[in-house]
């Protein structure tokens, strides 16, 4: 006989399986070259940013399982579109933010991409949470942590990536984790955080469950990918199907 705390680790399992599942469907949607332009603030979307070379487009593919669904420039920092993708409908959406932090970017965009992403991070009713990459060999530069606290201003939750984390050996990689957590806890940004491997699928459930759960939690109940997944396979158990939040501290 299975006990409630086994219960409940299998619903939370299930879930994350069918949100993977719900993710992998991803289309893309629209792009926009302003935040005005961007579709209306109506349902629910997670953003993910990142500098140009944190590679973003790398973990959106990985995440939604195609290969070409994200495409990042050949030249970084060129690429200067908002990116929106549907999770199901245009109710529920994946956004790809510009890159940002590329030397060769002009200064006038840049302070004027500034602008308008501290606009949307503080702003955007719609937003469910922040994916922030960063390349885990050099984490937290200083465009990383204005973005940390814009989120912290919207009061958004925020998970990060440590990403490229197969460039690093099995230790090298979990001290920078650690270093990088604690690091964290001295500017006193809540947020979570994983390693994260495009190139080996490693850390895919972890965000994909992090996902899920902000829209379940942006929802006040059920989430909006569970109830579209639910639609797909009918469950046979009874049991209870109230599932564990992520650890997001704020």
């Amino acid at each position: 006989m299975n006990t409630p705390t086994k219960d409940k680790a299998a619903n939370h399992a299930a879930f994350n399986t069918k949100v993977r599942q719900r993710i992998q469907q991803t289309e893309f949607m629209l792009s926009a070259p302003t935040f005005r332009l961007c579709p209306p603030d109506e349902g629910l979307e997670v953003a993910f940013a990142g500098r140009s070379n944190a590679g973003k487009s790398s973990a959106i593919n990985a995440l939604t399982n195609q290969r070409q669904l994200a495409r990042s420039s050949k030249t970084p920092g060129r690429t200067q579109m908002i990116n929106f993708f549907s999770i199901g409908d245009t109710d529920t959406r994946l956004v790809d933010l510009p890159g940002y932090g590329y030397a060769a970017v002009p200064l006038e965009m840049k302070k004027e991409w500034q602008v308008e992403l501290e606009e949307y991070l503080v702003s955007r009713s719609s937003l469910a949470g922040l994916v922030l990459l960063t390349d885990i060999r050099h984490p937290l530069k200083f465009f990383d942590e204005q973005m940390l606290h814009w989120a912290k201003d919207g009061e958004l939750p925020v998970h990060i990536l440590l990403t490229k984390a197969d460039k690093l050996k099995y230790g090298a990689a979990k001290n920078a984790l650690l270093n990088t957590r604690q690091a964290l806890k001295k500017l006193e940004l809540p947020c979570t955080i994983q390693l994260f491997s495009a190139l080996k699928k490693e850390g895919i459930d972890e965000l994909a469950g992090v996902m899920g759960d902000w829209y379940q939690y942006k929802l006040n109940g059920k989430g909006a990918l569970e109830e579209k997944a639910q639609t797909d396979t009918d469950t046979d158990t009874d049991t209870d199907t109230d599932t564990d939040k992520s650890d997001i501290d704020i």
